[in-house]
């Protein structure tokens, strides 16, 4: 069979999961009365990604397009998962970059183009959502021919077909529409990936080799090992031995041999040298390793990952309500989880801390480390968390920090709280221009330090306005000056028990409560956003005496809205004597030091 195999490839939120869409249901994968065929972003189908909006694995999928097998590898459009991309990117031999006909080229963009460089492939560019309203799709195109320009190592890269597109309404066109309502559909893509993607160069007649790009887990079959068939053909029994670069670390007999067909793995007797294929019958077996035929010595350099700039620790709930709402929480069971995790998730790291303290966990950003922690709770796992904190590096025997480029959009009216929000975090204005449609365009250079916090606290600022993306540059010596402590204090709870509507009328004088009436607290937990830079310590459980005594101070006082705020906003608001409790049910902040008494004397 003839095959194309290629990456869908994007900044987030252009629409590349949408278009994929488009490909599955115009190439009849499914029934009309099937229920994919009403649904959107097929392929995000996990719980986290369809409420963020955003893909967080990598996929893969096929279509059947005339005598042809294309297989997809969807990729994820944010920073933080770039890891997703560099590891599964080497199974394509060409990519669509898909971007977004307003926003045009972003920084995620230039991130997955640079990829799509380092490994050869051809590439298409598609200018997606061309029907949006503040759409400019020749500028766009200008912008992106500008991109390829700055990244490209020869001229033949700057050799690439153009298609504009509505991934959302399945059309799309080699030359720009006059009229949008016309019938179309993504015949015009089909054909551009035919004539201009190249077939696997891929040898059917040498012995099988294969590296893995990919795992995932079935509780039937096992573990599955994702790759590329680099050469030769595979069969159900086959020996295979596993090798990490150029040592040997095992052998496997393959038990199941999947290729894919839409949504769904359908089981084969034999694979082909091209194909992306699913093995089973390796328990043991991590992503970059090679497995090959008997005859072949030595496997592939390991495939390389951009390295973590956060870390947080993850460890046992030793709260008071530990043990009530989770049904995970030991160390073990918390290290079971976290290894199983490193399998798949490769750009993790994970370290164990001596004395049960539990694990240093390192990731590429705050959503990276945010959707593993949501992911475990929504599990089972109940657990505390810390502050993020930046990783450090000695390089040449100085101190060197990461440090990112932050590039902003947001409406010129709100220009100057960006400016007041990052002035306060140190950063250094690069660049800055206002369109003719009164939206700002800001450049910032800022370490990671001082940018832990910033998208939730700005976010809030702005009224959710603007878009706000961080490239990493890289690490640099780190600056002298640190930012101020830009969050107020907090409201601590001294005792355990049930909140009161007395004792909250009491904590809201005092700042922005976190909780309504009766909610249970312990002592040393968070209750409240102070009005000053200072921590006060309040009972939220205080109840008012009875007596038979009525004045005016009776008639009731409307308490205020309690802030209930995400994880991710959890994760921004602790500070470093500060903890976030979760279980599958709640998120509770807390002081690390629980005891009001043992805190003052540890203060002073």
């Amino acid at each position: 069979m003839n095959i194309r195999n290629i990456a869908i490839i994007a900044h987030v939120d252009h629409g590349k999961t949408t278009l994929i869409d488009g490909m599955l249901k115009q190439t009849h994968l499914f029934r009309d009365n099937q229920s994919e065929m009403s649904q959107s972003t097929i392929l995000d189908s996990g719980d986290l990604e369809r409420e963020k909006g955003i893909t967080i694995l990598a996929k893969n999928t096929a279509v059947l397009y005339k005598d042809y097998k294309i297989n997809i590898i969807d990729t994820p459009g944010h920073a933080d998962f770039s890891g997703e991309v560099e590891r599964v990117i080497n199974m394509a031999d060409g990519a669509l970059l898909v971007v977004d006909s307003a926003e045009g080229p972003l920084p995620q963009t230039r991130f997955v183009l640079e990829q799509a460089f380092k490994n050869h492939l051809k590439m298409i560019v598609v200018i997606n959502k061309i029907d949006k309203k503040l759409a400019e799709p020749q500028k766009v195109l200008a912008q992106t021919e500008e991109l390829f320009v700055s990244l490209a190592d020869d001229a033949e890269q700057l050799n690439f077909p153009v298609v504009y597109a509505s991934g959302i309404a399945g059309k799309s066109w080699l030359e720009l529409p006059s009229d949008f309502n016309q019938p179309a559909n993504l015949v015009p893509l089909f054909d551009t990936i035919l004539d201009f993607i190249p077939a696997p160069q891929a040898n059917a007649t040498l012995p099988f080799k294969m590296q893995v790009a990919n795992i995932d887990f079935d509780s039937y079959k096992g573990t599955y090992a994702i790759g590329k068939v680099l050469q030769g053909t595979v069969k159900i029994a086959d020996r295979l031995n596993i090798w990490t670069e150029n040592e040997k670390v095992g052998d496997c007999k393959i038990t199941h041999l999947f290729t894919s067909k839409g949504l769904e793995r359908v089981e084969v007797d034999e694979a082909y040298a091209g194909d992306i294929i699913f093995l089973t019958g390796i328990d043991e077996i991590k992503i970059g390793q090679t497995l090959a035929d008997p005859v072949l010595v030595g496997g592939l350099p390991t495939i390389q990952i951009s390295e973590p700039t956060l870390k947080i620790q993850i460890a046992p709930n030793s709260s008071p309500f530990a043990g009530r709402e989770g049904e995970f929480g030991t160390v073990r069971q918390l290290a079971e989880r976290l290894r199983r995790e490193k399998k798949t998730n490769i750009g993790l790291k994970i370290e164990e801390q001596s004395g049960d303290k539990g694990f240093i966990v390192s990731g590429r950003g705050e959503l990276h480390l945010a959707v593993l922690i949501e992911s475990m709770r929504r599990e089972g796992y109940e657990m505390e968390v810390s502050k993020p904190q930046v990783i450090y590096k000695e390089i040449d025997g100085q101190k060197h920090e990461p440090v990112e480029q932050l590039n902003i959009r947001i409406l010129q009216e709100y220009m100057g709280v960006v400016t007041e929000e990052l002035g306060k975090r140190l950063g250094l204005l690069q660049e800055s221009l206002t369109d003719d449609k009164g939206v700002a365009h800001m450049t910032y250079r800022v370490s990671s330090r001082n940018l832990l916090g910033f998208r939730s606290s700005i976010l809030s600022k702005t009224r959710g306005n603007g878009l706000f993306d961080a490239q990493f540059l890289g690490y640099f010596p780190v600056q002298s000056a640190s930012m101020k402590k830009i969050r107020n204090g907090v409201l601590v709870a001294t005792e355990t028990g049930q909140t009161t509507a007395y004792a909250l009328i009491s904590l809201q004088e005092r700042g922005l409560p976190f909780m309504g009436v009766g909610e249970q607290v312990y002592a040393g937990m968070i209750v409240g956003l102070g009005k000053t830079y200072e921590d006060i310590d309040m009972n939220a459980c205080k109840a008012k005496k009875l007596t038979n005594f009525r004045s005016n101070a009776d008639i009731a006082i409307p308490l205020d809205t309690p802030m209930r705020l995400s994880l991710e906003q959890s994760l921004d608001f602790i500070e470093d004597d500060e903890l976030l409790e979760l279980t599958p049910i709640s998120l509770r902040l807390r002081k690390k030091i629980l005891d009001k008494n043992q805190r003052y004397k540890r203060q002073n």
